[in-house]
């Protein structure tokens, strides 16, 4: 009985992979991305940032909970335009007391600086699938420029909500002692890196 029920249930599986697999993949070329105003896609979107802690560790932790908005065409990079938000009090290491510490007034002040965001300002082609994003960052209610690097992913419809979806990563550096978050500086690198993992929808 239980051999029976294995086949069946492998077979299943089998029969349902192939058009899982198609279903899955997106359009791996950025000119064919489609234009138009997306919006952040909240549940795969996601910010990673490294510090170097005390010269034993490169230490990291991740802010989920974006939200935000792009305008993008394709045929005219330029003219992008994205916005988008993190929220301060969603800062997350695994460790409940770090976490509490990091959003306490004497490094983020989530109480007082609720979010973190960040404005493009020019986008520039530098690559078949790569772009540098410049931009202002807000943090601890200082605004500072802040350059990322893109790398394209891909695009399609998304198998799960059916809707029209761009992926890219962006990575960049920037100095916190520069936002007022300066607390045991040098000792815990002042650098701080970032990786951002970005998915949005499109809306119109």
């Amino acid at each position: 009985m239980r051999r029976s029920y294995a086949i069946l249930l492998s077979a299943a599986l089998l029969a349902a992979t192939p058009a899982i697999v198609v279903a899955q993949a997106a359009k791996p070329s950025p000119d064919a991305v489609e234009a138009g105003t997306y919006k952040v896609e909240t549940h795969h979107t996601l910010a990673e940032f490294t510090v170097n802690h005390f010269g034993f560790s490169n230490f990291f932790g991740v802010i989920p909970g974006a939200a935000g908005t792009m305008t993008l065409n394709p045929k005219a990079l330029a003219s992008t335009k994205i916005d988008i938000s993190l929220p301060v009090a969603q800062i997350s290491t695994t460790n409940a007391v770090l976490d509490g510490e990091l959003k306490s007034a004497e490094w983020f002040d989530a109480a007082q600086f609720p979010e973190i965001r960040f404005i493009s300002t020019k986008v520039v082609r530098t690559g078949t699938d790569t772009a540098r994003i410049s931009g202002n960052v807000t943090i601890h209610g200082v605004t500072r420029p802040l350059v990322l690097d893109a790398r394209f992913h891909g695009a399609g419809v998304n198998p799960m909500d059916k809707a029209y979806t761009v992926g890219f990563d962006a990575t960049g550096v920037l100095k916190r002692s520069e936002f007022g978050v300066s607390k045991y500086v040098p000792a815990v690198s002042d650098d701080v890196q970032l990786k951002i993992s970005a998915a949005f929808e499109k809306t119109n």
